[in-house]
């Protein structure tokens, strides 16, 4: 910190000499000649004069002078600079240090000039004759301490320190960071926290501004009409995968193998008899590159084993085209890094392989081959031509053989504009019933949005034509919810041996540059918050900043003062602006500190303001891609059936619950159990997944659990129509229930005990710190082992009492599954937040709570004298993820 002026002769204003002591140099002022004849001024007003000099130089040196020195005290005084700058620097020395934003240093009351410290006469203004008297007599008093010192005016070093806990801009500070702080952390509580991505390997899987691609599994009886694994209904019983559902293939696969992984792409299959090979790009966590990976399946694409890292060069590889030609294994990886395009030839297939040769000496982008008619012909995309758009240009190679030598179709290129149309390839070219087709990409909006396919209509060595056509994949329906839900560029069919087609899709939940995007929109957040609190402590007073007008002065060879201090001719326009914009800016701040209505909702709009700011900066730098993803089970994803129960009167709240839930990624299908009234037409509902309405004869409880051979699932969620929550807590609960599939899983726990058993709500349980009932109001099961247990022989007498009191079906589904095991039958998955829709509805069954309670302590006395007990008390958070807490 520098040092205040001394005053070495005495302090009138034509005789001293003036010793500023900078950080970095000393600035010395002495006059040039002696003062006029004429001047005369009372002794008073000149030690006066000659203190404010010497304080408003400090002030220079300190970067605090609010405002123009007074001319009248340098125009008979001339600077010298010590030490001297380079000569090469000197247009960039400063009189003013530059300005240092003081917030967090203040200078020591006893040490301040009298105004600074309030001595000023109430009413006088600065420059005024009582202030020059009150400043001079503060100045006299600071003077004549040093005397007694013996030495110069020179406060000890320590009148200038960094007083944190006094200082009100870093109190000010402080205060806005904890409010922010609080406000983020309530808000990742809350909402962040409620959508959190699933659980992925430690070292991969991570947020990529390329994508977070996966592989899906695609069969039909043409290459025309595909449908996704999950409508084949495949399973795996050791991943409680009923039914196996896309994506097959993530960034887990070599993740969990010991091949970190960002995402897995740009897929392609070689079939061998029964066994598939699956080459693709993945992109390893480490080198941020692209290798080519592998994986194989014995049961038609339904698992996959990750075999490990098929090629691996020193720069990027991508769409692993694998083909046999004259019973050897090729391959052709794009490698445009390396501006050409490589053929190799597996030695120990599918793990090594050798360079065979270059096909061709440009960096060809994503090529394919495919015989037809005679000729093997190349398709690829070159962007380097000149005159062509990334992504949209297509170029056609012809030769004899895959081996070369190609020759240029002469209508090159195909395409060169317009990333719409699909230029760029999209995987492999196909035959099917004698015409070729080709994938291709549209890039329109973003790298990749999906797979176009072009019937080629003619081929030849001189003329090339298509025509689009439809795929025959649905379009995905659930946004970020679907593994593809925002793009699929890569598509490769291939015809089995029993005649069906399997076909391989890539796709991906976010566009291209998500992550960069997001962090992006986080820190300008955070950046506006920022902002807002400075604004806030300026107009407020708590912060403060002055750059002194010498600031925007270069220092040029000429020594004159005038040339540097206020009679100078350098950037006066800029000097003029800043000071208007400075009494503005101070008039506005007058106005604003006033107390009124308007004064107050001002800062009330501003603080809502920072608030939302930093709510958008958690929002986008915490929640991941945004999207509630499904969690996986040993590597696979299923899918689970909803089932609700409602009627006529609560059609408005069933159309809110099937637009909600039906986009959530698990969910396959909505079964409404329609007990009473017209049932509305499944068209009623904006769903994204199909709903069934299954319309009841009897108005009974008994229906939610009766057995539909339509489901096609063995997961069923059964979920009261009036309750809401996040499809990440429905994702979470089916997660858990596929670690056990023989249990109940749940959302709502009860403890029952007593004697006799009485019902209470969920604050006795957890007042008890146990449960050994799950609510089926919100729970997974079984449908195949519970649906038939509800509506056995054993279950008569229960039913006839559920339909007779109207109430108790999911009490009696506990009994029924306590009964049948010796072993646990309940699980409790803690939602982040639920909504109970009963509450704001006049139709609900349980709207007096009293009378409902006495109903269900009736039916534990009923169903325990028929069944039996309920089982042990099960604790709060025995699980590792904490999801029972």
């Amino acid at each position: 910190m520098p040092s205040p002026p001394s005053l070495l002769e005495n302090l009138f204003p034509f005789g001293p000499t003036y010793i500023v002591q900078g950080p970095k140099r000393r600035i010395q002022i002495t006059p040039s000649r002696p003062p006029p004849s004429s001047h005369k001024t009372s002794p008073t007003k000149q030690l006066a004069a000659s203190a404010r000099t010497a304080k408003q130089l400090w002030l220079v040196a300190t970067c605090k002078l609010p405002a123009n020195p007074p001319r009248s005290n340098y125009n008979h005084a001339s600077i010298t600079r010590y030490p001297q700058p380079p000569a090469g620097r000197r247009r960039l020395v400063r009189l003013a240090f530059p300005c240092l934003i003081n917030w967090l240093v203040e200078v020591d009351p006893a040490r301040r000039a009298p105004e600074e410290r309030g001595e000023i006469p109430r009413g006088a203004s600065p420059g005024s004759d009582r202030a020059v008297d009150a400043t001079a007599a503060g100045w006299r008093g600071m003077a004549g301490q040093a005397a007694r010192r013996g030495g110069a005016m020179r406060p000890p070093s320590s009148s200038m320190r960094v007083a944190l806990a006094r200082s009100p801009a870093a109190t000010f500070l402080l205060a806005a960071a904890a409010a922010a702080a609080v406000v983020g952390g309530l808000y990742f509580w809350v909402v962040v926290s409620s959508f959190r991505l699933p659980d992925s390997g430690a070292a991969g899987c991570r947020p990529d501004g390329e994508g977070s691609w996966s592989v899906g599994m695609f069969y039909g009886s043409s290459p025309l009409e595909l449908w996704p694994i999950e409508l084949e209904g495949r399973s795996n019983g050791n991943s409680s995968a009923w039914p196996v559902a896309n994506p097959v293939l993530t960034c887990a696969t070599p993740t969990e193998a010991g091949y970190p992984s960002n995402f897995v792409a740009d897929p392609f299959l070689y079939v061998e008899g029964d066994t598939l090979f699956l080459f693709f790009e993945t992109k390893t966590t480490t080198s941020m590159q692209g290798d080519i990976g592998v994986a194989r399946s014995f049961n038609k694409g339904a698992t996959w084993e990750f075999l490990g890292i098929a090629l691996d060069e020193a720069w990027h590889l991508s769409y692993p085209f694998v083909f046999k030609y004259e019973n050897e294994i090729y391959m052709m990886p794009e490698g445009n890094k390396k501006k050409e395009l490589r053929l190799y030839r597996a030695t120990k297939f599918p793990l090594e392989w050798a360079l065979e040769k270059v096909l061709v000496n440009k960096p060809l982008i994503d090529a394919s081959l495919v015989q037809f008619e005679g000729y093997w012909w190349l398709f690829a995309s070159d962007f380097t031509r000149y005159g062509v758009e990334k992504n949209a240009e297509l170029e056609i190679w012809y030769s004899n053989s895959p081996l070369g030598p190609w020759t240029e179709h002469k209508q090159n290129p195909i395409y060169k504009s317009d990333k719409s149309l699909g230029a760029r390839n999209g995987g492999r070219l196909f035959i099917f019933e004698g015409s070729l087709y080709r994938p291709g990409q549209d890039c329109s909006g973003t790298y990749g949005r999906k797979v176009k396919l072009y019937r080629v209509e003619k081929l030849t060595k001189e003329e090339y034509k298509e025509v689009p056509v439809k795929l025959g994949i649905e379009e995905p329906k659930k946004g970020r919810n679907a593994w593809n839900g925002m793009r699929y560029h890569h598509m490769d069919a291939q015809q089995l041996a029993s005649g069906g087609w399997i076909a391989v899709m890539d796709g991906d939940r976010v566009p291209s540059g998500e992550s960069t995007r997001r962090s992006l929109f986080g820190y300008i957040g955070f950046l506006l918050a920022i902002a807002l609190v400075v604004f806030v402590g300026f107009v407020k007073g708590a912060i403060s900043c002055y750059i002194p007008p010498s600031f925007w002065v270069p220092l040029t060879r000429r020594t004159e003062l005038s040339r540097i201090l206020p009679v100078h001719r350098f950037n006066q326009k800029v000097r003029r602006y800043s000071t208007n914009i400075g009494r503005y800016f101070s008039a506005t701040k007058t106005r604003l500190n006033e107390k009124t209505w308007s004064n107050m909702l001002f800062f009330w709009v501003v603080a809502l303001i920072g608030i939302t700011n930093v709510c958008i900066a958690v929002h986008f730098l915490c929640s991941g891609n945004g999207a509630e993803e499904a969690y996986t089970y040993k590597g696979q994803h299923s899918q689970f059936t909803m089932v609700t129960m409602t009627y006529e009167a609560r059609l408005w709240n069933l159309k809110l619950f099937v637009e909600h839930y039906s986009r959530c990624e698990s969910v396959r299908e909505i079964v409404v159990v329609w007990n009473k009234g017209n049932p509305p037409s499944s068209d009623a509902f904006d769903s994204t997944v199909p709903v069934r309405i299954r319309v009841e004869e009897i108005n009974s409880l008994n229906n939610r659990f009766r057995v539909d051979p339509l489901i096609k699932t063995r997961a069923v969620f059964e979920l009261d129509d009036d309750i809401m929550m996040t499809c990440t807590d429905l994702e979470k609960g089916f997660r858990v229930w596929r670690e056990h599939p023989e249990r109940m899983v749940g959302f709502y726990p009860r403890m029952i005990d007593g004697n006799p058993l009485q019902y209470r709500n969920e604050r006795y349980a957890r007042g008890k710190r146990g449960y050994n009932l799950i609510l089926t109001g919100a729970a997974f099961m079984d449908s195949e082992f519970a649906f038939k247990k509800y509506w056995s022989e054993e279950a008569r007498e229960g039913r006839d009492y559920v339909h007779k009191n109207f109430n108790c079906e999911d009490l009696l589904m506990n009994f029924l599954y306590a009964n049948a095991s010796s072993s646990r039958t309940v699980e409790y998955v803690h939602p982040a937040w639920a909504i109970d829709t009963s509450k704001l509805s006049s139709v609900a069954i349980s709207r007096n709570t009293q009378k409902h309670y006495d109903i269900r302590t009736n039916c534990l006395a009923k169903f325990s004298s028929i069944y039996g007990p309920l089982p042990q008390k099960w604790e709060f958070g025995m699980r590792e993820d904490r999801w029972d807490k």
